[in-house]
């Protein structure tokens, strides 16, 4: 039997084409005419006036906390569970977080503990939310907090392109969105990312930046401190390709999502993730957690199980308040997030997930209540 992956990249003989139209072009190095179209095309995507198309979802948060001015010294409040990348780009700036626990509705930041941050003294220079697992935060509560504080906020949707909430689309709520198009997400650049704003001069000053801060000089002029962050011409044609099936992968995930929930909702301590009130999530990845109490196997036992049948599953996110490399930051609350970890598994989700290795995954977990 093949291995079956959590989310592999979901590629078609259009997405070749759409490269080798690219490429054909001549527009080879970075920049051209596809990044144009796609900056355009993202920004209609996620309802926002300007893009910039960059090399990864780690750049554009980069840029996003340089742009608001986050910098060495400042404090920045940041979801706790998530991957690394969104709290590494804090510590880029030279800024420390600040970490955030999850609620039980939606797994995002708990906007009651992000009020209690807030108002533990000190200031705050900005405020990152995690869209985690392909579900948007609720912004009507976070947002309305940030702003009474007077804090930027900043949306990492780099898990929930395709997502909305309250009829909104992933990638429109605060200041600046972020994007990533790893070759794990709904649609993939094989390597890229972008940010989305309202404010053309972000963007603009987002392109720039990613561009080295080079001056309009005929020699290399720099006046600034810049990065080698902009997206290529041929990833930019994929990303385009990509982006015309999101509604197609939506709903492909969604319906796995359903499958495993009624092909598992007889099994005992087994609870998914929950789809929170004005949320329409894309369910990047379908998660759940077991509680051992109830299941009698644990998470490890059902994840060792599917890795001997060449399964791959994994945790949930290890909260990043509990990562060596921030033993020490601050945090607020932590409770919810350590036990979507210790009891949380993911399971195969990608939009080209066959529906016998669907019937694969979940006779695997069976097998394994089975024997229990």
């Amino acid at each position: 039997m093949t291995r079956i992956y959590l989310s592999p990249p979901d590629v078609t003989a259009d997405d070749k084409a759409a490269i080798v139209r690219a490429f054909d072009s001549g527009w080879i190095a970075p920049l051209g005419p596809e990044v144009d179209a796609f900056e355009v095309e993202l920004a209609a995507a996620t309802e926002r006036d300007h893009c910039a198309a960059l090399s990864s979802g780690t750049a554009a948060l980069h840029l996003a906390l340089e742009i608001l001015g986050v910098g060495p010294g400042d404090r920045v409040l940041v979801s706790s569970l998530t991957f690394a990348a969104t709290a590494n780009a804090i510590r880029y700036t030279g800024a420390e977080p600040v970490f955030i626990d999850s609620d039980e509705a939606s797994w995002n930041m708990d906007p009651d503990l992000l009020a209690e941050g807030l108002a533990s003294g000190g200031r705050f220079a900005a405020c990152v939310v995690v869209d985690i697992y392909g579900q948007a935060a609720d912004y009507d509560r976070i947002a309305a907090i940030c702003s009474q504080a007077g804090v930027p906020l900043i949306e990492d949707a780099a898990e929930a392109l395709g997502a909305t909430y309250r009829g909104k689309r992933a990638g429109g709520f605060g200041e600046i969105s972020t994007l990533s198009f790893n070759g794990n997400k709904i649609i993939t650049t094989s390597g890229g990312g972008a940010l989305v704003t309202d404010n053309e001069g972000w963007a603009q000053r987002a392109r720039w930046l990613a561009t080295q801060a080079r001056e309009p000089a005929p020699h290399y002029e720099h006046r600034e401190i810049g990065y080698n962050y902009r997206l290529s011409n041929l990833l930019a044609a994929l990303g385009r390709s990509q982006l015309a099936d999101l509604e197609r992968r939506v709903a492909v995930r969604r319906e796995h999502n359903q499958f495993y929930r009624e092909a598992l909702s007889d099994l005992p301590g087994i609870d998914f993730m929950p789809e929170a009130p004005g949320a329409r999530s894309m369910f990047w990845l379908t998660c759940l957690t077991i509680d051992p109490s109830e299941a009698g196997v644990d998470r490890e036992q059902i994840r060792l199980h599917l890795e001997q049948l060449d399964i791959e599953a994994r945790p949930v996110w290890k909260p990043m308040h509990l990562q060596p490399v921030f033993a020490g930051s601050e945090a607020f609350g932590g409770s919810v997030s350590q036990r979507l970890f210790v009891n949380g598994l993911c399971l195969p989700s990608g939009s080209n997930l066959a529906a016998d290795d669907r019937d694969r995954v979940v006779s695997a977990i069976r097998d394994v209540f089975a024997k229990s």
